[in-house]
């Protein structure tokens, strides 16, 4: 693989995500001002939509558009802009060193009025040629009490699994994941597979895999690509799945992009 597709967010005193084809990939704001992800396993052939949202609403909401916006007046002085860039591998991911293949900018001239959140679009065709992945496909559904609960108790396991060094219930779990990842990125799926495994059980020797309790009165499942797959979250807008910090202040998050297909739970992102 010659080029990385990528997406570069970057904004000035402001909040801002960026989403592509309706996925949340990365949010920054005054502690963090940049964001730089890979995106190949989010793209299709054909026209993707490149969204980005400014003052978004708190990543652990269910539902954006059940949210009230904001009335605010711009001060001249912040700025959002996401692009998505290809740059060769090896190279500076920047936009004067790198192809620009899209970009999508805020900054409004002191005095305008605007509502947050604010959402801007661009559709663009990519040159990629990936098969359609499996996300795609997936049924919309609704984030039902139901679900969640489904989802609560998928999640509950895997983390008391990965707790006792167990990993054969994420591995299995995270197996249609793995294989279009490998895809994505022109790597051997057994390889992917067992490298996987052996960190997992790495940390686990280490001692670096204390999961946080996941309790339901602090679990999300918030429904993005149009419901067709659901992001398990705790209340700060952080993966549910994730481990405590533990003395050198590290700590590991396993996000889980979820679908629902007859009645089932499949990990696809």
């Amino acid at each position: 693989m010659e080029r990385l597709l990528v997406i570069k967010l970057d904004a000035l005193d402001s909040e801002a995500e960026v989403r592509l084809n309706g996925i949340p990939l990365a949010r920054v704001n005054a502690a963090r001002t940049r964001a730089t992800v890979p995106v190949h396993e989010y793209t299709m052939a054909g026209t993707n939509r490149l969204e980005l949202v400014v003052w978004p609403h708190p990543a652990a909401t269910a539902a954006d558009a059940a949210l009230p916006t904001l009335p605010c007046v711009a001060d001249g002085k912040r700025a959002a802009v996401a692009r998505i860039l290809l740059p060769r591998i090896g190279s500076a991911i920047d936009e004067t060193a790198a192809r620009s293949l899209a970009q999508l900018e805020w900054a409004p001239a002191a005095g305008e009025k605007y509502d947050a959140p604010l959402t801007l679009t661009l559709d663009v065709v990519l040159p990629v040629s990936f098969p359609r992945w499996r996300w795609m496909e997936a049924p919309p559904a609704e984030a039902t009490p139901a679900l969640a609960a489904q989802a609560l108790a998928f999640v509950q396991a895997m983390a008391q699994d990965l707790a006792g060094g167990v990993t054969e219930r994420f591995m299995t779990a995270t197996r249609l994941r793995t294989e279009e990842l490998a895809i994505a990125y022109q790597r051997r799926p057994e390889d992917e597979t067992q490298r996987l495994r052996d960190h997992l059980l790495a940390l686990h020797a280490a001692a670096r895999l204390p999961f946080l309790p996941v309790q339901a009165e602090g679990f999300v499942l918030r429904a993005v690509a149009g419901g067709r797959l659901f992001e398990c979250l705790d209340v700060a807008g952080q993966p549910a799945l994730s481990t405590a910090v533990d003395a050198q202040g590290r700590s590991l998050a396993l996000p889980l992009r979820v679908a629902f297909v007859d009645d089932k739970l499949y990990v696809l992102r």
